[in-house]
C-alpha cells in the first residue's frame, strides 16, 4: 500500500479538490484508501460538509459526524488563520509531535493513504514549526499543487528548491487552473516543465462542478 502528501505553494489553490479526487479515483479502481486533514482552521461546525475534512469524508463515502471528524481533522480551529494563529486565538496549540505519529500510526495500516496538508509548504503550525517540518518527519512522496496565476511561477519554483534542498521527493506537480488568470493554464505547464524536466507538471483547467470527473486523476493515482 502507498501513502502520498498533498501540499501546494499556498492557500486556496485546490489541494481538497485535488485529494477528494484522488481518493474518489482511488476507490473506483477497487482499491482501499483512507485519507486525513489532520490541521483545518477556518472551520465552522455548521458548515462542516463543506470543510476540507467534510469533503474528504464525502469521497470516502462516510457520514460526517463529530466522531468522523475526530478521526480525520483533530485540529480544527474557527478563524480562518494559519494555524498557529488560529490556535492561539483559542488559547490551544498544534501539538506537532501529537500530529506526526497521528499520521504515522495512519501510515501502518494496510490500505492506501492521501494525507491533506494545511497552506502552503512554509504554513506555520506553532511559532518554530512549519508545514515543511511536519513534512520532513514523515518523508512521503508529495504532490505539489500550484496555480496559474501571474507570479505562480516564481512560488512554484521556490517551494520546488526548498523540497529538494529538504531530500523530498515530488510526484507530481500539478497546476490548478486559477480563476481570471492573465496567464494561459498551457504557458505555466509549459514554462514550469522547462525549469523543472524531471518533474511530473500535470495541468487540471477548471471544472464546472466537483464532482466531475477528469484524467488528472487517474494519473495521479497510477504515481501511487
Amino acid at each position: 500500500m502507498s501513502a502520498i502528501f498533498v501540499t501546494s505553494t499556498g492557500t486556496d489553490l485546490g489541494k481538497s479538490f485535488i485529494a477528494c479526487g484522488l481518493v474518489a479515483e482511488l476507490r473506483r479502481r477497487g482499491r482501499k484508501v483512507e485519507a486525513l486533514k489532520p490541521v483545518m482552521s477556518g472551520f465552522d461546525p455548521a458548515q462542516a460538509a463543506k470543510s476540507d475534512a467534510g469533503l474528504l469524508l464525502r469521497a470516502l463515502g462516510r457520514d460526517i459526524t463529530p466522531t468522523t471528524l475526530d478521526a480525520m481533522a483533530p485540529w480544527r480551529y474557527a478563524a480562518p488563520l494559519s494555524p498557529d494563529m488560529a490556535a492561539r486565538l483559542e488559547g490551544k496549540a498544534v501539538d506537532v509531535p501529537a500530529l506526526i505519529e497521528f499520521c504515522r500510526r495512519a501510515m501502518t495500516a494496510k490500505t492506501d493513504l492521501v494525507i491533506e496538508g494545511v497552506g502552503g509548504i512554509m504554513a506555520p503550525l506553532t511559532p518554530d514549526k512549519t508545514a515543511l517540518d511536519w513534512m520532513e518527519a514523515l518523508r512521503l512522496p508529495l504532490i505539489l499543487v500550484a496555480g496559474s496565476y501571474l507570479g505562480s511561477l516564481s512560488h512554484t519554483l521556490s517551494a520546488l528548491d526548498v523540497l529538494a534542498r529538504h531530500n523530498l521527493a515530488v510526484k507530481a506537480v500539478v497546476v490548478s487552473e486559477s480563476a481570471g488568470s492573465t496567464v494561459p493554464l498551457p504557458d505555466t505547464v509549459a514554462s514550469l516543465r522547462g525549469f523543472a524536466p524531471a518533474t511530473e507538471i500535470v495541468a487540471l483547467p477548471r471544472l464546472a462542478g466537483r464532482d466531475r470527473p477528469h484524467a488528472t486523476f487517474s494519473r495521479l493515482a497510477d504515481l501511487i
